[in-house]
């Protein structure tokens, strides 16, 4: 992942370093193990836990002549650490370690993301709860439907990142798994209880199955999870978007003292931010179809998952936690508009009350049907001639028969679409 997208506590977990010392340690409580069973001498795993050292440069250039990632790094651990170094890996196959490793890495990067959705879900319950009865314009299809509250609107997004919160703790639960199975997953070569202690050293759970790699469905959960996460971050983002638009200008990014624009209008503050994280959440989710089409893999094993998941690996996780992150700080100190919320209600001229007017009628003994074409009747000539709702409809004798004045007067107010705030709020925020 590029730098500009990128977070150091997560690329340092996706770095060669941190790869290549998670196969060390995998190796090392393996050795571990096969001391306690007798299968290899005292000692082996404390000199290369000792003596070993990752050198990278050193890993390429091995590589670079034997063509397998694994083998150049045993071999890189045997120069620094002797000969009883080549008691590692003994019986083992090279998906015992890669796969345990990626798994580790995947944990790694799921509970820092994890904390970041911690961070998104603090900051939208202050919002929520500042802007709980701030009147502003609820939108189907993007057209004017009828009143809400901006806190409800960031009440909607705290739910769903609940949710998405939820999602990622079971995903990093499904890939916190360890194989170290051997070549076809049988055991044939090591002892099943070299996986459980790896297993329960390196903080994972025993892979109950393995036909030589750890099954791809657990990974496809994690990658579709963060998809899902980063079409919730899209979901804000859009909405902000929308929002800071000129004709709307309900809320804006925030805009530094020496911010620019655009290189060619002075005036111009474009919401940059969110605009980019909806470019964001388009690369996380497009890691999705490639992590799912990984589970399908050639009998016990081949390796035409290994070159997705050493680009989706690193890059699904960076960007997201990113994205996260971004937008966290978008929401804690974007500016908001009550009085243009307000004035964007008024627009319509009370067109927004239709539908409570068109369910008194009903009350009163019109059908549904007659009640509708009447007030849409007056709805259109509203619209059309910037009329008031109200005015138009208190001069039709035969409504104001059905209607009184003070009844009609109550309908045309916000009052009735705020009084479940509190309830929708205890629902949520509980």
């Amino acid at each position: 992942m590029i730098k500009r997208y990128s977070r150091k506590e997560l690329t340092d977990i996706w770095s060669e370093e941190n790869k290549y010392k998670i196969w060390l340690d995998v190796e090392v409580e393996a050795a571990v193990a096969m001391e306690k069973l007798g299968q290899v001498p005292r000692g082996v795993a404390s000199i290369v836990r000792k003596k070993a050292k990752i050198d990278v440069k050193r890993i390429h250039k091995i590589e670079s002549e034997v063509k397998h990632d694994v083998i150049a790094f045993l071999t890189s651990v045997t120069e620094r650490a002797g000969i009883k170094a080549r008691y590692l890996h003994q019986g083992m196959t090279s998906s015992d370690v890669l796969d345990t490793s990626f798994n580790i890495q995947m944990v790694q990067s799921g509970k820092i993301i994890l904390k970041d959705i911690d961070q998104i879900l603090k900051v939208l319950k202050n919002q929520a709860k500042k802007y709980k009865f701030t009147p502003c314009m609820g939108r189907s299809h993007g057209i004017h439907a009828e009143p809400v509250t901006f806190g409800l609107k960031l009440a909607s997004f705290y739910e769903e990142f609940k949710r998405n919160r939820k999602r990622l703790v079971d995903a990093i639960d499904e890939v916190s798994t360890c194989a170290i199975s051997g070549a076809v997953g049988t055991f044939a070569n090591v002892d099943p209880r070299i996986e459980k202690h790896v297993a329960k050293k390196l903080g994972l759970k025993v892979e109950p199955i393995s036909s030589q790699v750890i099954p791809r469905d657990r990974h496809a959960f994690y990658f579709s999870v963060l998809g899902i996460i980063a079409g919730s971050v899209e979901r804000v983002a859009t909405e902000i978007r929308h929002l800071q638009r000129t004709e709307v200008y309900e809320l804006q990014e925030f805009f530094s003292k020496n911010q620019k624009g655009s290189s060619a209008m002075p005036h111009k503050k474009n919401p940059i931010l969110s605009e980019n994280l909806t470019g964001l959440a388009r690369m996380v989710r497009s890691a999705v179809i490639p992590a799912l089409e990984n589970i399908a893999l050639w009998h016990e094993r081949d390796i035409s998952h290994s070159s997705v998941e050493r680009n989706i690996g690193p890059d699904a996780n960076i960007t997201t936690d990113f994205a996260l992150v971004r937008l966290t700080n978008i929401l804690d100190n974007m500016i908001v508009y009550p009085k243009k919320m307000l004035e964007n209600l008024n627009i319509t001229k009370g067109l927004i009350f239709s539908q409570e007017v068109m369910l008194e009628l009903t009350k009163s003994g019109l059908s549904r049907e007659q009640s509708y074409k009447m007030v849409q009747g007056y709805a259109k000539q509203c619209f059309a001639e910037n009329l008031n709702l109200f005015d138009v409809i208190s001069t039709d004798k035969f409504i104001m028969s059905k209607i009184s004045t003070k009844k009609l007067k109550s309908i045309f107010s916000y009052s009735k679409h705020f009084k479940n705030v509190n309830l929708i709020f205890r629902r949520v925020f509980k």
